[in-house]
């Protein structure tokens, strides 16, 4: 963590990988190099930690938090870094969703942080239940977390395109899980609730900014994206974020990077 007299400042990355050994085998490690994170935040790890070398382990971090799903090679989320962990839960005592490995929740000293893949709920009636269900709890989590004073920064693939401008094809789309009515005015509600979209704080009207491409129809060659991958931050740290930027460039996965700067005085 870079560090000067009177402030401390840290990049914080989040990316779902599509598997994290896949990923690695690509140019993970490069990507760390190149972009220096203090903390990494990855989704769909698709492994349980004893299942990787101890390089993958750590990727090279002080401290590392891992959370898997009973199911094997299937959601996880480890969370990677370089800022002290005070302590870290792996889920929100929900053991339905606990079970799938879908949260790393680590707390440092001047914020909580939530790492987390949230459900999709394309596959049929009972995973769409499933997700509606999911979002309605994390959300009563937060707000509780809120009320007790807690600050927040709650990165991850959300599964969620909040507005029009977040997916190439809103009339198209309007049907698709991730962009349903329903899922849309959750965003609109957790917001605010009192969170902050970090990359519309610095790009409120940006289009043709996506995190997610279909590997079908070279979606990504044509930009034919979905904006599903966020951090956003409790009010609190509004004055603390310094800038909120997507890697559409960065291969290895069929999702981009998310990566923001804070600075805490």
């Amino acid at each position: 963590m870079a560090a000067t007299s009177k402030n401390q400042s840290f990049k914080i990355c989040t990316w779902n990988v599509n598997g994290i050994r896949a990923c690695y085998e690509k140019n993970l490690t490069q990507f760390i190099q190149d972009t220096q994170p203090d903390i990494l935040c990855l989704q769909e790890t698709k492994a349980y930690i004893a299942q990787v070398e101890p390089h993958i382990q750590s990727l090279g971090y002080p401290e590392y938090v891992w959370s898997s799903g009973i199911r094997k090679g299937y959601s996880g989320t480890a969370t990677f870094s370089k800022v002290p962990i005070c302590d870290n839960y792996t889920g929100i005592d929900k053991p339905e969703y606990d079970s799938e490995g879908r949260v790393v929740w680590t707390r440092h000293e001047k914020f909580d942080l939530y790492n987390i893949y949230f459900p999709n709920g394309g596959s049929g009636l009972e995973r769409h239940k499933y997700k509606q269900q999911f979002l309605k709890d994390l959300l009563l989590h937060l707000k509780f977390e809120l009320r007790r004073g807690r600050d927040i920064i709650m990165v991850g693939d959300y599964n969620v395109a909040h507005t029009e401008i977040d997916v190439y094809s809103p009339v198209g789309l309007a049907n698709e899980s991730g962009f349903l009515p329903e899922e849309r005015a959750w965003m609109t509600e957790f917001l605010k609730s009192g969170f902050i979209d970090a990359f519309r704080l610095f790009n409120p009207d940006k289009k043709n900014q996506y995190s997610w491409w279909s590997y079908k129809e070279a979606a990504r060659m044509k930009n034919n994206g979905w904006r599903i991958d966020y951090v956003c931050v409790s009010e609190s740290l509004k004055k603390n974020l310094k800038s909120c930027e997507i890697l559409m460039d960065q291969q290895g996965s069929d999702h981009a990077p998310v990566i923001a700067e804070f600075q805490f005085t």
